[in-house]
C-alpha cells in the first residue's frame, strides 16, 4: 500500500545533454530573430521620420536620423552572420546525433554477428549445406519413385530394350539388286492394295 499512496521514485530525464544545448541554441535563435523584426520596425520607422524632418527643414536631425538608420543596418547584417552561424551549429549537433545513433547501430550489429560467427563456424555451415543437398537428393528420388520416374539406368536400359525390338522388327537388307522381276511383282501387289 505504500507503493500506491507513497512517493513514487523519481523518474530519469530523457532529456539529454545534447538536447539542452539544441534547445538552448534554438532558443538564441528564436531571439536573434525577435531582435531583427524590432530592428527592422525601427528602421523603416527611422527612414519615415527622416523624411518628415527634412520636410520640415530640419536637415542636420535628419542626417543625424539616418546615421543611426546605417549603424542599425549593420547591426541587422551581423545579426544574420549570428543567426546563420546558430543554423549551421543546430545542424551539425542534430547531424552529429543521427551519426552517434549509426554507429551505435553499427556497434550492436557488429557485436550480434560476432555472436553468430561464434555459434556458426564455417565446418558447421559446410556440414549443414552437405545434409541439405543430401536430403534434397533423397527427396527427389522418393519423388521420383513415387511419380513412377525411372532412374538414369533405368531410362537407358528402356533405350536399349527399345533398340532390340526396332531391329528384330525390321526386315534385313537385301545385300542383290533387285531384279525387273522383282520390281514387276512389288508394283503389282502396290496396285492390288
Amino acid at each position: 500500500m505504500g507503493a500506491l499512496f507513497g512517493k513514487s521514485k523519481k523518474q530519469q530525464s530523457r532529456v539529454t545533454e545534447h538536447d539542452k544545448a539544441v534547445l538552448q541554441l534554438k532558443q538564441q535563435r528564436d531571439e536573434i530573430k525577435q531582435y531583427q523584426k524590432r530592428i527592422e520596425k525601427n528602421l523603416e520607422k527611422d527612414k519615415q521620420l527622416a523624411c518628415k524632418l527634412l520636410q520640415a527643414g530640419k536637415k542636420e536631425r535628419a542626417k543625424l536620423l539616418l546615421r543611426k538608420k546605417r549603424f542599425q543596418e549593420q547591426i541587422l547584417q551581423r545579426t544574420d552572420i549570428q543567426l546563420e552561424n546558430l543554423e549551421f551549429l543546430v545542424h551539425d549537433l542534430e547531424f552529429c546525433q543521427i551519426e552517434m545513433q549509426v554507429i551505435n547501430g553499427l556497434k550492436v550489429g557488429n557485436e550480434a554477428l560476432k555472436k553468430i560467427h561464434e555459434v556458426l563456424n564455417v565446418e558447421e555451415v559446410e556440414k549443414i549445406l552437405d545434409e541439405t543437398r543430401e536430403g534434397v537428393e533423397k527427396q527427389q528420388e522418393i519423388d521420383d519413385l513415387l511419380a513412377g520416374a525411372l532412374t538414369p539406368e533405368d531410362e537407358e536400359a528402356v533405350e536399349e530394350e527399345l533398340e532390340q525390338i526396332i531391329q528384330a522388327e525390321m526386315p534385313d537388307v537385301p545385300q542383290e539388286e533387285p531384279t525387273q522381276q522383282d520390281c514387276f511383282i512389288e508394283t503389282l501387289l502396290i496396285q492390288d492394295i
